[in-house]
């Protein structure tokens, strides 16, 4: 835009944008009912105090991030919701706590002043993840259960938490009905949490040969607009130019924790991925997941609570609102 000279430095102008945007469950917005897709029309006015010549340009993320982090916990189990949770938003952590499958689920028993990032204007905002669950596990028994309910689901949700589907019993094996599997788990949200997921996380177990391709297409036949599995984008995808998330298969980095419990060096070894990611010269968003996040390893296929706090401490330390402040810790 060039200013004539003639004109005054301080000036007004108007802006149209039109931004087509995709909402993937944003959690932020409890008064969301419906995940949607439309195209929004915003005005606003800028006043300047130069005459200089002005390019504005759409962020390539949200709040000008470098780095969009999608970090999901899958299965639903209850240590996401004693350990994470008030990891990320400050409060009591809880301490051991042993669940029905005598595994403990609990974390250290401190507290937590929180980890954040900032919208770029001062104000913080707390990590947050994604929560792939199986509504039929979800429920308020026993009472050393080992999966969330749906109050601590709900909560988390409103907190701004993603919530993805994960198919209704989590079924892999020969025989799975696999759309059923994926529309049961929609009307089980809807139910119990009022509000259509969007997105579907393809569960892992005994299965036969291709199954994630039976559910990424009965997926995106209803109702999904992404789904993750074993093969497709990512885990670290470009985003300097404009993402077709519609109908997108994507991949993602696992991190669990290993046999070696002396220090955190395999902790260590993802961090150092990570920072490599950090440092690309694009901004991109980069995919990873676990499961239990407990004081142990549930089903060696999760990562041990030391673990998962001392991962993500660093991340916040280093990226969110006490270091460079270039995460933005993304819902899908």
């Amino acid at each position: 835009m060039k200013i004539p000279q003639s004109r005054m430095k301080t000036f007004l102008f108007t802006i149209v944008l039109i931004i087509n945007s995709v909402s993937f469950c944003f959690a932020n917005n409890s008064n969301l009912k419906t995940d949607s897709s439309k195209t929004r029309t915003i005005s606003f006015k800028l006043k300047l105090k130069s005459a200089d010549q002005v390019a504005i340009k759409a962020a390539a993320l949200k709040f000008n991030k470098h780095l969009a982090y999608s970090f999901t916990v899958d299965d639903g189990y209850r240590s996401t919701y004693l350990t994470a949770f008030p990891l990320f938003k400050g409060g009591k952590i809880s301490g051991p706590t042993i669940s029905e499958w005598k595994n403990d689920q609990g974390g250290d028993g401190t507290t937590s002043k929180g980890l954040f990032y900032s919208d770029g204007l001062g104000n913080k905002i707390p990590f947050k993840l994604g929560l792939a669950i199986n509504g039929a596990a979800i429920g308020d028994s026993p009472v050393n259960r080992g999966h969330l309910s749906w109050a601590e689901v709900k909560e988390m949700y409103n907190a701004g938490w993603d919530v993805l589907n994960h198919g209704f019993h989590h079924a892999t094996k020969h025989g799975t009905n696999f759309l059923t599997e994926v529309t049961e788990n929609t009307a089980s949200i809807q139910q119990n949490l009022g509000f259509t997921m969007s997105h579907f996380v393809v569960p892992g177990g005994e299965s036969d040969p291709g199954y994630q391709l039976e559910y990424e297409r009965d997926a995106l036949a209803n109702g999904s607009f992404s789904v993750a599995s074993y093969v497709g984008a990512g885990p670290v995808i470009d985003v300097k130019e404009k993402i077709n998330l519609d109908k997108m298969i994507y991949a993602r980095t696992f991190i669990q924790s290993s046999k070696d419990t002396v220090g955190f060096k395999t902790m260590d070894r993802f961090l150092a991925t990570f920072d490599s990611v950090a440092k690309l010269q694009n901004p991109v968003w980069y995919n990873a997941f676990t499961h239990g996040v407990g004081n142990q390893n549930l089903w060696s296929l999760s990562m041990r609570f030391p673990d998962f706090k001392y991962y993500m401490t660093a991340i916040a330390n280093k990226y969110g609102s006490e270091g460079n402040d270039s995460v933005w810790m993304a819902p899908w």
